[in-house]
């Protein structure tokens, strides 16, 4: 048995089953990366994968069960080799931080500016996607840190550590006539709105709050970014909805803002990191920097536990 084995069921599993994807995956044949499976069976005495001739087409139930355990083998190989490089180069070495654009564009800047001034050997990695894809991420180990509202915590593979909690605004042209009276979602629903897309930033707050009124809002344009939705709005095409630390009087100059925190409520943005996974010192620094109520004997202790979703540490 050997990880080049254990890595082309990993990835067999994760390519859809389709050989010729794995192989590209692993940089090697298709024919090298069916052997290695073949041999691993041979070792096991069990069949992992479905066949349809020369096709996988699933997993056995023995090889349900092995999964996990296959997981686990490469991800504390992994572990290994960052033990190793803690103690090798502590102030060096690679962090990867997979976060939403409204998270990437408003709130990561400041704690980026301040972990590359401490760690300037760290190099950096931002990866930009929906709450989805930022799970998958840290799932597949493509990111180290996650950052979203969204999404996270609905993963049991995924600890989400609670970072800060936020509001919405409405956003309009100046002299829109909605900056006169009370913001009511009756009067918002009267003009054509344009927001995040679904699943993304809140929206699911965003749309419990109208249908609870009975409300149909008219959603004519929906974006993963808020800088596009500002775009739309000076435009003029509709009524824009966006996460508060997205609006920037200095520079949204053609924009005024409305507080809508009493109309759809309170977000919570998380911190996710994949469970088992060994974090780096500059790992923790870097939570920290991010969210300070994120310490490391906080973060160490939710990786202890036994709940995907952290939520009793005040922020």
């Amino acid at each position: 048995m050997n990880f080049q084995q254990l890595r082309s069921v990993r990835e067999t599993v994760r390519c859809g089953f389709n050989l010729t994807e794995v192989a590209h995956a692993l940089h090697t044949s298709q024919p090298g990366v069916s052997r290695q499976i073949r041999e691993l069976e041979d070792e096991l005495g069990i069949e992992l994968f479905v066949r349809a001739g020369k096709r996988l087409t699933g997993m056995t139930e023995p090889g349900g069960h092995v999964l996990p355990i296959i997981e686990r083998i490469l991800l504390e190989s992994q572990n290994l080799k960052r033990a190793g490089q803690e103690f090798v180069a502590q102030q060096s070495g690679r962090l990867s931080i997979a976060a939403t654009h409204s998270q990437a564009r408003y709130a990561l800047p400041q704690a980026v500016q301040e972990f590359r001034q401490h760690f300037p050997h760290v190099r950096l990695h931002l990866h930009q996607g929906s709450p989805k894809q930022v799970a998958e991420m840290l799932l597949s180990g493509e990111a180290d840190v996650g950052i979203a509202t969204e999404a996270l915590a609905e993963y049991d593979a995924l600890v989400a550590l609670p970072c800060y909690r936020w509001t919405h605004a409405v956003i309009v042209p100046p002299g829109h006539a909605l900056l006169d009276g009370p913001l009511t979602l009756a009067r918002l629903a009267e003009f054509p709105l344009i927001t995040y897309d679904t699943g993304f930033t809140g929206r699911t707050h965003i749309d419990h709050a109208f249908a609870q009124r009975d409300l149909q809002p008219d959603v004519v344009l929906s974006a993963m970014d808020a800088d596009v939705i500002k775009t739309y709005v000076e435009l003029g095409l509709g009524v824009g909805i966006v996460a508060s630390i997205a609006y920037e009087a200095e520079r949204d100059l053609q924009l005024r803002a409305i507080d809508a925190g009493s109309l759809f409520g309170i977000n919570l943005t998380r911190l996710a990191v994949r469970r088992g996974t060994y974090l780096r010192g500059y790992v923790y620094s870097f939570i920290e920097s991010f969210a300070p109520t994120l310490a490391r004997s906080v973060v160490e202790q939710a990786l202890l536990g036994t709940d995907s979703e952290v939520s009793s540490y005040d922020i």
